[in-house]
């Protein structure tokens, strides 16, 4: 369901869109390829007045693509801008995102960019893409999550439990769906 009209007249101003789509490699890895755009809905003079940043125009316009395992680590990365603010003082910073190789999508990953990209260490909209990247490999490993668990005497626990409020173990999506995992609510203790 789309958000209620505003109640208040109103005009566009900024747009980010972000893009992520993922592939299956021939070696049994994933790439995740991810992008974000910036545009302004107005004309507007750049810092040496003479020149005008048209609307509609990308005033960041960058990617990233990670190659994951099936661990969910990070085995390559590259980055690369189309545009920014401030040209090659802002795309100087492109290389250091190989240092994401070793991190994992899933293991405190977005405080581990954090920490190591954070501030003047990194760019803020190149991090902030990053940050879209574990919830991204997790539906793009799904399919094979599946065929795992369908697999006989399959035991283990789905990935997805416990990732978010709908799937908490003692919700009826996880009594419904996920029987065998279900954990009923405790009684809570009453006051006399």
């Amino acid at each position: 369901m789309p958000l209620p009209p505003p109640d208040i007249a109103r005009e566009p101003v900024h747009t980010r869109s972000i893009r992520v789509n993922a592939f299956a490699r021939e070696d049994g890895q994933w790439d995740l390829e991810a992008e974000l755009i910036d545009v302004k809905a107005y004309d507007f003079p750049l810092r040496d007045g003479a020149t005008i940043h048209r609307a509609g125009d990308p005033i960041h316009h960058m990617h990233l693509r990670v190659t994951i395992d099936d661990q969910f680590t990070i085995t390559a990365a590259i980055a690369d801008y189309d545009a920014a603010p401030y040209n090659q003082h802002c795309t100087a910073i492109a290389p250091d995102y190989r240092a994401l190789v070793g991190m994992n999508l899933l293991r405190n990953f977005r405080q581990v960019v954090k920490d190591r990209f954070g501030r003047t260490a990194g760019c803020s909209h190149m991090t902030e893409l990053s940050y879209v990247l574990p919830t991204v490999a997790i539906q793009t490993m799904s399919g094979k999550r599946r065929k795992e668990q369908a697999q006989p005497g399959h035991q283990k626990r789905p990935f997805q439990l416990e990732g978010c409020h709908a799937l908490r173990l003692d919700g009826p999506v996880a009594l419904e769906f996920y029987p065998q995992w279900y954990v009923a609510p405790r009684a809570e203790a009453k006051c006399e």
